[in-house]
């Protein structure tokens, strides 16, 4: 069977080399394609020879790149005044239709009909797999606004006979899939052509903090690699979630497609090496939703604890009145935490560390009534620039209302020296509870077992149970981390209070 797949893969390789001689796309002679040796049909790129930083080993024409612009379907997308990823997708599906007749035809039978993303898992799957992940709300929202986008947009566009395809070419199905593959393989390309899949560039695999290539555009004057460090090599850029770093995409140049884009080495590679691109810092809740695939031990993953959770908490050690007149207090210091489709979170880094706007939250629950009183009168004051000076301010009020309380509030000057101020018993009692709540999301499985199941999976025979037990495992240690973290704080405070 991995043998037959390896030859189906070898032929689609040929063909595609083919198509890019034919297409005006250069890819060195430093370069090979090879075929996945997990027998999956994918495709992978390694370095006959050394390549050194600044070497430039491709370059493709824009007018190689299938967009909305450059698709066959362009003028019944630009007719129906469709945009953006659903543009894109119209484009891909369009040529998928087409067959041999496609300009791309060559190129869309090396990748793959659909991506490995949640959003294309069977949804009883998703939702057993993914259950207290960070995706678990994110894929089934995603899954309602796709089905929403193609009742309104894709299907009246088929009836209405511009395109001149199959219906079933452009069925709900197809539709998922060919979302699945703009999520993990489009690029950001200009501003008059938008997001497009680009040949070549895509085929090169993701390393975290290890990648050897840039996409670049040649006149834009800058990497097509965004400021904050994430590629925008997505075309639902627009639709990022709560998970995914946010990222300001260049807008770019209108530029003819006699213009190339270009892979530059930005990390030198020894001869026999995988070449690896870079989709962006992300946790393996963002790499799963959007490419499928998660990595061991990631440094860049992180938790969510919602604010209702919070809210849910207190209101169960106090009251409903006094959880809303503590977050009351919170949001008028000028408070909040991290937001996303009207919903406020707190996030916990790969280290366990929360978020400072969550203690300050904390913080401010476990205050006596008379301090809480105090601060209250005098909140609108306290509002800031300087984060250090605003907590400090906060402190201080606490500080002259609540005898005995910080008598080293004095000379703070960093957010670590703060944050220790702000943790004390009550406070780390409350991100031990709040970790529990977090975690009994989960359901009934212990850590311990989710990392037994972890090492009996194989990634290739059970690539979703595989790939969502690694996103429940780091998810899982990153909170039982913040207990620890917890529990040790609250030790310290009690021995320098002794």
């Amino acid at each position: 069977m991995e043998a037959s797949a390896s030859t189906s893969t070898a032929r689609r390789l040929r063909a595609f080399r083919r198509w890019m001689r034919d297409h005006g796309v250069v890819c060195s002679d430093a370069l090979r394609l090879d075929a996945a040796e997990d027998g999956g049909g994918g495709v992978y790129v390694r370095a006959l020879a050394a390549l050194r930083e600044g070497d430039l080993v491709a370059t493709i024409p824009r007018g190689a790149c299938l967009t909305p612009r450059t698709s066959g379907a362009a003028e019944a997308i630009e007719a129906a005044e469709l945009g953006g990823p659903l543009a894109l997708a119209v484009a891909v599906m369009y040529e998928r239709a087409r067959g041999a007749e496609s300009p791309w035809d060559a190129y869309l039978r090396l990748i793959p009909e659909r991506e490995p993303v949640p959003l294309v898992w069977p949804a009883d799957e998703a939702e057993r797999l993914l259950a207290g992940t960070e995706l678990d709300k994110i894929v089934k929202q995603d899954r309602q606004f796709i089905c929403e986008d193609w009742k309104e947009c894709i299907e009246p566009l088929i009836l209405s006979g511009e395109l001149e395809v199959d219906p079933d070419d452009f069925s709900l199905e197809n539709y998922f899939s060919a979302k699945s593959l703009l999520s993990s393989r489009s690029f950001r390309i200009d501003s008059y052509h938008g997001s497009g899949m680009v040949p070549l560039a895509d085929l090169f695999n993701h390393k975290t903090g290890g990648e050897h290539v840039h996409f670049t555009s040649v006149l834009e004057g800058s990497d097509s690699d965004s400021e904050d460090g994430e590629d925008p090599n997505n075309a639902s850029a627009d639709e990022q979630s709560t998970i995914e770093n946010s990222a300001d995409i260049p807008s770019g140049y209108i530029l003819g497609d006699d213009e190339d884009l270009e892979m530059i080495v930005v990390r030198d590679v020894n001869e026999g090496e995988e070449v690896f691109n870079t989709y962006g810092t992300m946790g393996n809740a963002a790499l799963l939703h959007r490419y499928g695939f998660t990595e061991m031990d990631n440094p860049y993953d992180i938790v969510n604890i919602d604010l209702a959770l919070v809210t849910k908490w207190c209101s169960s050690k106090y009251s409903r009145r006094y959880a809303r007149a503590r977050v009351s207090l919170w949001h008028n210091l000028g408070y909040s935490g991290c937001t996303s489709q009207d919903a406020d979170y707190f996030e916990i880094s790969y280290d366990g560390e929360p978020q400072l706007e969550l203690l300050i939250l904390l913080y401010i629950i476990s205050l006596k009534s008379d301090a809480y009183d105090k601060l209250a009168s005098v909140a609108h004051d306290l509002i800031g620039d300087d984060e250090v000076d605003s907590i400090s301010s906060v402190l201080k009020v606490v500080r002259v209302t609540s005898s005995n309380q910080h008598p080293d509030i004095g000379g703070l000057e960093k957010l670590p020296d703060v944050k220790k101020l702000l943790l004390n018993e009550s406070v780390c009692s409350a991100l031990v509870s709040l970790a529990d709540m977090r975690e009994s999301l989960y359901g009934s499985n212990t850590l311990e077992d989710d990392r037994q199941k972890l090492q009996a999976c194989s990634s290739v025979n059970e690539r979703n149970l595989y790939h969502s037990l690694v996103l429940r495992v780091s998810e899982r240690t990153i909170l039982h981390k913040l207990k620890k973290h917890a529990s040790s704080w609250s030790k310290t405070k009690k021995r320098k209070q002794l």
